[in-house]
C-alpha cells in the first residue's frame, strides 16, 4: 500500500512520510544510487546501519544484468540483494540522454545498442513496466525522453510530446496490471519534462498531473542548464503540481541544491555525487566539499568533519583515509563513501527538523552561507553553472 502524509510545512517546503509495502521513509528524502543493485562500496547491512530508508536502482542496467527472467525467479531486487526497505527504479529515460550515440528514439519507444556487447534492447512504455515488475521496486517510473540543454526547440517539443504519450500508455498499462511479479504493491509516478522555459515546464506539469498519478518526478533539470534557470524552472513546476503526492527531482544534486530544491517544495532526491565523489577522493562536510587526497591532510589526525557522528568520523582520521585512497585500498573507498552517504542523510534529517520547527529559512540561510564559503564549494558552483 502506498500513502503520503504531509506532517509539517514551512513556506513551500514539506516534511512528510511515504509508506510502502517494504516500509516507510521520511521526506524530504535522499535516495543513494545503487545503479546495478548495490550502492557502490557499501553492503545492505551498512546502508541500514547508516539510516538509509530507500535506495534507487536503474532499469536499463538491471535489464541487461542480471536480466528480467532471473529477477522474476528470485523475488526481485529485494530477494537478490538482501535489501529489505523500499526501492525506487528509474525507467531508463536518463540513458536516452546519456547513451545518445547508442539509441534510436521512435514513436513507440527506444531501441538501445547495449553498451556491453552492442546487442539490441527495446524499451517501450509497456516493456519498461514489465522489467520494473520483475525488479519488484516499490516506486517505478514510466519511460520518458530527457532532452539535452543544447537540443533545438523542435527536438524538445518532440521529447515532451513522446513523454506525454508514453505516460498515457504507461498509466493505461498500469491500470490493467498493477501488481508486481513478487506479489507486493507497486506505485507508478508520472514524469514532468517540458524543456527549459517556464511555460513549457508548467504545461508538462499540468498534463502529467491530469493523469492522476500518486506522485510526480521532475526530469531534465540540473543537467547542463545554468543553476539560476534551474531554480526558476523548478519554482514554476512546483507551483502547479498538486500538493497531494510526493515531488521527486531526479538526479539532484549537491548539498546546496538539495536545500534550495526542498525549500521550493521537492520531497525526494537521488544523485551519484556522494558515492562517486567519495570514491574519487572528495567528501562532503558542513564547511563545504573536501578534497581529501590533498597533501595538506597527510598528517591530519582529525576526523573528516568534527561535527559528524558517522562511523568513519568516530573512528578514523583524514590522514588515514587519505593514505588508504593513495594506496588504492578498498577500505578507503568504503570509509569515504560511508561518511558522504551519512552526511547526505544527516542533511535531510536537519532539513526535516527545520521544517517541523518552522526555522527552515534561518537554518537554510546559515547552512548555505557556511557550506558555500569554502573555496571547494566555490569551484563546485562554477562547475555546475558552466
Amino acid at each position: 500500500m502506498f500513502t503520503f502524509e504531509i506532517t509539517a510545512t514551512s513556506g513551500r517546503a514539506r516534511a512528510g512520510l511515504v509508506t510502502t509495502d517494504h516500509g516507510a521513509f521520511e521526506t524530504p528524502a535522499f535516495m543513494p544510487v545503487g545503479t546495478g543493485g548495490a550502492v557502490k562500496a557499501l553492503t545492505a547491512h551498512q546502508l541500514h546501519d547508516l539510516g538509509v530508508q530507500i535506495i534507487l536502482s536503474n532499469t536499463y542496467h538491471l535489464a541487461l544484468r542480471p536480466g528480467r527472467e532471473l529477477l522474476s525467479r528470485v523475488g526481485g531486487l529485494h530477494g537478490l540483494s538482501g535489501w529489505a526497505k523500499p526501492i525506487l527504479t528509474d525507467s531508463g529515460g536518463y540513458q536516452v540522454l546519456s547513451l545518445a550515440t547508442r539509441r534510436r528514439i521512435h514513436d513507440h519507444g527506444v531501441t538501445f545498442a547495449s553498451h556491453l556487447d552492442g546487442s539490441p534492447l527495446e524499451f517501450t512504455p509497456e516493456s519498461v513496466l514489465e522489467i520494473q515488475r520483475a525488479i519488484a521496486a516499490d516506486i517505478v517510473m514510466p519511460l520518458d525522453v530527457c532532452p539535452s540543454f543544447s537540443d533545438s526547440e523542435t527536438e524538445i517539443e518532440r521529447a515532451t510530446h513522446l513523454t506525454h504519450r508514453w505516460a498515457e500508455a504507461a498509466r493505461a498499462e498500469w491500470e490493467r496490471k498493477p501488481r508486481a511479479d513478487a506479489g507486493h504493491a507497486q506505485t507508478l509516478f508520472g514524469i514532468v519534462q517540458g524543456g527549459y522555459t517556464e511555460a513549457g515546464r508548467q504545461a508538462s506539469a499540468r498534463f502529467i498531473a491530469g493523469l492522476d498519478f500518486p506522485g510526480w518526478a521532475i526530469g531534465g533539470l540540473v543537467t547542463a542548464e545554468p543553476r539560476k534557470d534551474t531554480w526558476r524552472l523548478l519554482d514554476a513546476v512546483t507551483e502547479v503540481l498538486p500538493t497531494s503526492g510526493p515531488r521527486y527531482l531526479m538526479g539532484v544534486g549537491t548539498p546546496a541544491d538539495l536545500v534550495r530544491a526542498a525549500s521550493l517544495g521537492v520531497d525526494m532526491f537521488d544523485c551519484v555525487l556522494p558515492t562517486r565523489n567519495a570514491r574519487n577522493g572528495t567528501v562532503f562536510t558542513r564547511s563545504g566539499p573536501m578534497h581529501i587526497r590533498n597533501a595538506q591532510f597527510a598528517d591530519d589526525l582529525s576526523p573528516i568533519d568534527p561535527e559528524c557522528e558517522c562511523p568513519t568520523c568516530r573512528s578514523h582520521s583524514r590522514a588515514y583515509i587519505r593514505h588508504l585512497l593513495a594506496m588504492a585500498e578498498i577500505t578507503g573507498l568504503v570509509l569515504a563513501t560511508q561518511h558522504s552517504v551519512y552526511f547526505y542523510l544527516d542533511l535531510m534529517a536537519r532539513l526535516r527538523r527545520s521544517i517541523r520547527e518552522g526555522t527552515l529559512s534561518t537554518w537554510a540561510g546559515e547552512f548555505l552561507r557556511r557550506y558555500e564559503e569554502s573555496p571547494a564549494a566555490t569551484l563546485e558552483r562554477k562547475e555546475v553553472t558552466a
